[in-house]
This record gives structure tokens, C-alpha cells and sequence, in this order.
């Protein structure tokens, strides 16, 4: 990072986090009011599949692709590009809600073409934080950015549910776009970055011999050679996969548990959402353990026993503040992850390095909805809870024995 740049860095900071927060508002309105909507209009397990694997797998396919554009061009651009393109197609979507009619189909869609936005959004975000906060602040910082995004997660379900009681579905998605408008206009013309010499002597050549392919050749090299990579990307994926149940059918298990009710759904996500909101803070201020993966590991045994718990369906309001504690793990999880990457892998690699980190984090939960959505219709959610629960205490105990993951 160059020194013009650390000077004002807490500017810089603050107002690219204020961008994505905006953002993040009008897309977690329109998210839980686009899953509900399936759940409560289907009450199919196969359907809840479909939806999220139409949400998920553009952004898994485009991944690779994304890294390499986050390489190679101006992150902020491509963060104003995404934003605008996902904010386009909410728009069409509700001029068809308006115009022709509500349709789940029209849903998953939607789903799947917004996740095209995110495929490109999610490595240039996560990429471009290291260009201009110092590493030694990277950790406070996601750990902020980690407590904003949950206060949202913790009001938008709320507002949601309201919204959802009192107006069309369509009116959610003109908030959001809305809110991305607010967004691009920040990033555009108020945030003010240096891309960086080897981005821009890559940008004034005339012609680029190096082939994308070769790029992400390149890319998935580097983890292979990497100490500590490889590893470290098989245990997310594996977290992931078996923490499905327990993100995805929860809303499933309290509808036909507890009643197909909206402000049970909201509840739950409001007592995760507060969870991971006094999780973020917890970690901001206390930083985590040095070795940044065996926080890592304290939150997956958070979750493992929390889904366990989840797994016995205990009176409603006990399940709401397991749920609670399960966002108070889940939030050591996702922001040491983060800066664990951020803080060991070269700036050049940084971008690619992230795509598959997003493609592990779009992929597997919907890879695990292809086997445990249909089971939920012939097997108990809450066996599946067990079940799962009990195998990442498993997972949890023998990476504790791993000396690459616990000492990075």
C-alpha cells in the first residue's frame, strides 16, 4: 500500500463500509422476502432446493472468472458494475409483480441472475479492503464490518416481516434498488483509491497475452504450492456442507413445528442475527486467538453443539436463543476466515485466492441442499440436525490435532 494512501485510510474505510452497508440493507430485505416467500407459498423442501441452488450456482460457475477480473481490473469498478447489474434485474422483476403477477418462478430467477452480481461483487470486496487499510487493521476492521452486517441481519428480517404483512412484494424490491443507487453513487463519486502498479501496467497494455484460463491456472497453483491453503479450504468446504441443515432448514423445521407464521421465521432471524451482531463486537474488541484458525475452531464447536441442540426441538423460545448463540459462533467464523487470507496471501493472488473462497462459500451449502432438501421430506429435520451436528464436533476435534491449520 502506497503512503498517500495509509494517510486517510480510516476515511476510506468508513465510507466503503457505509456503501456496502447501504447496499446490504435493500439485498437482505429483498432475500428474506424472496425465501419466505417460497417457504410459506410451497412448504416444499424440494422447492427451498431449487430456489437456493438457482441462487448459488451462477456465482459458484463465475467465480473463477471474477478472481481473475479482481486481478486484473479496478475492484471499485467492478463493485459499481455488480451492484448496478443486481439492482437491474430487482427492478424487472417487480414491473413483472406489478404488471403480470406474482410467480415463483419469477423468484428463482431473480435469484439466479442477482447471483451473477455477487459472483463478481464477492472477490472484489474482499480483495480490495488490503488495498488500503494497513494489515495490521485488518482484523478490527472486518470485525466492524462483520457488526454492521449483522445489525442489518438483525433489523431487515424485522422490517421484512413488516413489509411482507402490510405491502406487495414488490414495493421490497424497489427499496432495494434504491438502496444499491445509494451505493454505486458513494463508491462512484465520493471514494477515491490508487489502483495498483502491477494492476496498472496489466490495464495501459495494449493487448493481454496471459488468457483468463492461464490466469486462474495460475491462481489455483499458488494455493496448491501454498503451506497451509489447501488444507484450510477443505476444512471450510466440509463446515459448510454440514452446517447446511441448520442454515437453510430451520425455517422448514419451525413451520411445521412450531406454525407457518412469519414472525417465527422473523424470530429466528432475529436472535441469529443479534447473535452474530454481539459475536462481531465480541471479536472486534477481544481479536480473536493469535493463530487466527482456532477461533475458528471455537466457532464450529459453538455451531456443532447448537445445531445438536437445535436437532432435539426444544420449546420455541429455548430454540430462539439456541439460535442466538448460533450466531454468536458463526460470527468468529466468517471474519478470521477473511482476514486469514487477507493478511498471508500476496495482493496480485488476493482476488483469485478469494474466488474460491466464494466459490466454497456458494457452493457447498446448495451442494449439501441437493442431498439433505429432499431428505427433509421423507427423513425428520431434526435427525438431520443430529446428525450433522455430531459430525462437525467430529471434524472440529481432529483439525484440532492438524499443526499447518492451527498454527496459521
Amino acid at each position: 500500500m502506497k503512503k498517500d494512501e495509509q494517510t486517510g485510510w480510516k476515511g476510506r474505510a468508513a465510507l466503503f463500509l457505509t456503501s456496502q452497508i447501504i447496499s446490504l440493507l435493500g439485498t437482505s430485505l429483498v432475500q428474506y422476502a424472496m425465501i419466505w416467500y417460497v417457504t410459506l407459498k410451497t412448504g416444499s423442501g424440494t422447492m427451498m432446493t431449487v430456489y437456493i441452488v438457482a441462487g448459488f450456482l451462477p456465482t459458484f460457475l463465475l467465480s473463477p472468472f471474477a478472481g481473475v477480473w479482481a486481478d486484473r481490473y479496478d475492484r471499485k469498478k467492478l463493485i459499481i458494475i455488480s451492484d448496478s447489474g443486481i439492482a437491474l434485474v430487482t427492478l424487472m422483476a417487480a414491473l413483472i409483480f406489478i404488471f403480470i403477477g406474482e410467480n415463483v418462478w419469477v423468484l428463482i430467477a431473480a435469484a439466479a441472475l442477482r447471483a451473477v452480481g455477487s459472483a463478481v461483487q464477492g472477490p472484489a470486496v474482499g480483495a480490495l479492503l488490503p488495498q488500503f487499510v494497513p494489515k495490521e487493521k485488518l482484523m478490527r476492521v472486518n470485525g466492524i464490518f462483520a457488526s454492521m452486517q449483522s445489525a442489518v441481519g438483525l433489523g431487515s428480517p424485522v422490517v421484512s416481516g413488516i413489509l411482507m404483512a402490510f405491502t406487495p412484494l414488490f414495493f421490497i424490491f424497489l427499496i432495494d434498488v434504491v438502496t444499491a443507487v445509494i451505493a454505486v453513487c458513494l463508491l462512484a463519486f465520493f471514494l477515491k483509491l490508487i489502483v495498483p502498479e502491477y494492476k496498472s501496467a496489466e490495464l495501459e497494455a495494449d493487448d493481454h497475452k496471459i488468457s483468463y484460463f492461464s490466469d486462474m491456472i495460475d491462481g489455483f497453483r499458488y494455493i496448491g504450492n501454498h503451506h497451509y491453503l489447501v488444507p484450510f479450504f477443505v476444512f471450510i468446504a466440509l463446515v459448510l456442507f454440514l452446517i447446511s441443515p441448520a442454515a437453510f432448514l430451520t425455517p422448514l423445521q419451525a413451520s411445521r413445528t412450531y406454525g407457518p407464521d412469519v414472525w417465527r421465521l422473523t424470530g429466528i432471524e432475529v436472535f441469529f442475527s443479534a447473535g452474530m451482531l454481539a459475536g462481531g463486537g465480541i471479536l472486534a474488541v477481544w481479536g480473536g486467538f493469535r493463530h487466527r484458525f482456532r477461533t475458528m475452531l471455537l466457532s464450529v464447536y459453538i455451531m456443532a453443539l447448537c445445531t445438536v441442540a437445535l436437532g432435539f426441538a426444544p420449546p420455541f423460545w429455548v430454540y430462539l436463543g439456541i439460535m442466538g448463540i448460533f450466531g454468536i459462533g458463526f460470527g468468529f467464523y466468517n471474519t478470521p476466515s477473511m482476514v486469514l487470507l487477507q493478511e498471508t496471501v500476496e495482493d496480485e493472488f488476493l482476488g483469485r485466492v478469494m474466488s474460491v473462497s466464494t466459490m466454497l462459500f456458494t457452493s457447498m451449502m446448495p451442494l449439501a441442499m441437493l442431498l439433505f432438501g429432499p431428505l427433509a421430506e421423507t427423513v425428520s429435520i431434526e435427525l438431520l440436525l443430529l446428525i450433522t451436528g455430531g459430525l462437525m464436533l467430529f471434524l472440529s476435534l481432529i483439525s484440532s490435532f492438524n499443526r499447518r491449520l492451527t498454527h496459521s
